[in-house]
């Protein structure tokens, strides 16, 4: 059962209601993954993740130094 906080009520939640609704059948219909994958694509998305992680890093630092004044 779904819970959900009303915050607009009348006629104003009729209307979007109904705009809204082929978007819920579409998030309901993908909610779950249908792509199987095999294990070297797990890691290379792994690796592609830890790489972004490093370019995020350096970025920081980069960042601290200038900042810094080193």
């Amino acid at each position: 059962m779904r819970t959900e906080k009303r915050l607009v009520k009348g006629p104003l939640r009729t209307f979007l209601g109904k705009r809204f609704v082929r978007i819920r059948e579409i998030n309901e219909k993908y909610k779950a993954p249908h792509v199987k994958m095999t294990p070297a694509v797990k890691f290379a998305l792994f690796c592609l993740r830890f790489y972004l992680l490093l370019l995020v890093g350096l970025l920081f630092f980069k960042f601290y130094t200038l900042v810094a004044g080193k």
